[in-house]
């Protein structure tokens, strides 16, 4: 009976043990599902180099790409040899792409994998260098790490960063020359990649492999930016969602058919996320505008039966946060709440800057290195813990709102040490907050 009774004790604790390291995970892009939210508790609301800063590392060069957290290690993706510099790009054979091991608990590098480039990469100019080369953010799951570096293919590293496997998705070149920044995400055994500058496609890896299990193209690809989310509906199944220029599509994710889909912003280009909330993705974009809310599930064309409301609301690139039935988003220096019932206003209020121009940030143009070139547009999206939310913008100020249906600035915060661009965005795991910069990889955490 005692044996019995100790037994049962070690499992719990080890089950506990598992589902607390599962849960401090934030394995993909916006961390639980792309939802932005932690439930790990309190992360600080103020931070400096000499306040809450546990620790920082000089990464080898910029990226666009967010850190992802498993277990005691961060992982982030970079780019070296070429385009680190607008100014000076050098030549673009000595390009070398790069995934990065930090441990969480020092900030040591433990090791960095060179990715060989498909030899087909984009000269870096234009708006392609508001980009670059490292801007999807990879995913795990806790026993391997898949990156996807566009043109340049998905490669799979488990944790002692052993390549297991690199797949070419296509090589083929957005129409407007922005690059591309879709994120993988994991589905079961198949990693779900949206190709979609590379092919116009999505497509699903066995993640052991490397080998294409299926493969979804279409041209309404062109112009997607945004990551996918999986929603799952009232009978159990799930689906693959994603936003696509003027529409929202459902996908089935053994097979990757597409199963319906709604018209919802007249948007000619996606380049926010879709977030979902018990069976409702809700998408606000910013060239055009516009915002939709649309029920999961169905087919064919479902426009008139599963959305629920649309509006003209502007979000440019960041995805917007779902909390406690509303949708918060900062966009252009003004912070924005609606209802994620109805759609209408909340509140919208500018946020207060700590003196380096938060308007500024949106129009300056500033660019990888020192340059300066076009666009200037902030690419980070906001984060939750305990109720407060984290936007990190281009220019690397940190804003910290209160959520709740009046709007509550709690804090702006800065690494004044450092001047390179932002783009990544935050993770957040077990209180801690990972921030980096084009050249900083940082943990801010309570003293």
């Amino acid at each position: 009976m005692l044996r019995s009774v100790y037994l049962m004790t070690v499992c719990s604790l080890v089950l506990m043990a598992i589902t607390h390291a599962e849960a401090a995970d934030w394995a993909r892009f916006r961390g639980p599902n792309g939802s932005g939210l932690s439930e790990d508790g309190p992360v600080p609301t103020e931070w400096s180099e000499t306040n809450n800063l546990k620790w920082k590392v000089a990464l080898p060069g910029p990226g666009s790409s967010s850190p992802i957290v498993v277990g005691g290690k961060v992982f982030v993706t970079c780019w070296t040899g070429y385009g680190t510099n607008r100014e000076n790009a050098g030549d673009i054979k000595d390009l070398l792409l790069h995934l990065v091991c930090v441990d969480r608990n020092n900030g040591e590098i433990l090791w960095k994998k060179p990715v060989e480039p498909s030899g087909q990469e984009e000269e870096f100019r234009g708006m392609f260098a508001e980009n670059g080369y490292a801007s999807h953010t990879p995913c795990s799951d806790g026993e391997r790490v898949y990156a996807f570096f566009g043109k340049s293919g998905a490669v799979a590293f488990d944790l002692d960063g052993n390549q297991l496997w690199k797949t070419s998705l296509g090589t083929e070149s957005d129409r407007r020359g922005w690059g591309s920044a879709a994120s993988p995400i994991l589905f079961e055994d198949k990693v779900i990649v949206p190709a979609t500058a590379e092919s116009e496609a999505i497509v699903a890896l066995d993640k052991k492999t490397g080998e294409q299990i299926w493969r979804q193209e279409a041209q309404g690809f062109a112009g997607t930016w945004g990551t996918p989310v999986i929603s799952q509906l009232e009978d159990g199944t799930q689906e693959i969602v994603m936003g696509v220029p003027y529409e929202v599509w459902g996908f089935n994710p053994e097979s990757g058919k597409l199963k319906w889909y709604a018209e919802t912003v007249d948007s000619d280009s996606m380049c926010s996320s879709v977030v979902e909330h018990e069976g409702v993705v809700y998408t606000i974009e910013g060239r055009s505008g516009g915002a939709a809310a649309v029920k999961v599930g169905g087919k064919g064309d479902v426009t008139d039966k599963n959305v629920i409301w649309s509006g003209r609301n502007r979000g440019r690139i960041s995805t917007p946060i779902y909390y406690k039935g509303n949708l918060y988003w900062i966009s252009s220096g003004v912070a924005n709440a609606i209802s994620a019932e109805t759609g209408e206003e909340v509140y919208q209020a500018r946020i207060q800057s700590s003196g380096s121009s938060t308007d500024r940030d949106e129009s300056s143009g500033r660019s990888f290195g020192r340059g300066r070139g076009m666009g200037g547009q902030s690419y980070s999206s906001p984060v939750v813990a305990d109720g407060n939310m984290f936007y990190v913008n281009r220019s690397g100020e940190a804003t910290v709102i209160k959520l709740g249906d009046e709007f509550e600035q709690l804090a702006t915060n800065k690494f004044a040490e450092d001047s390179s661009d932002y783009h990544g965005t935050p993770a957040i795991s077990d209180g801690q907050l990972f921030i980096r910069s084009n050249a900083f990889l940082y943990c801010v955490a309570a003293e």
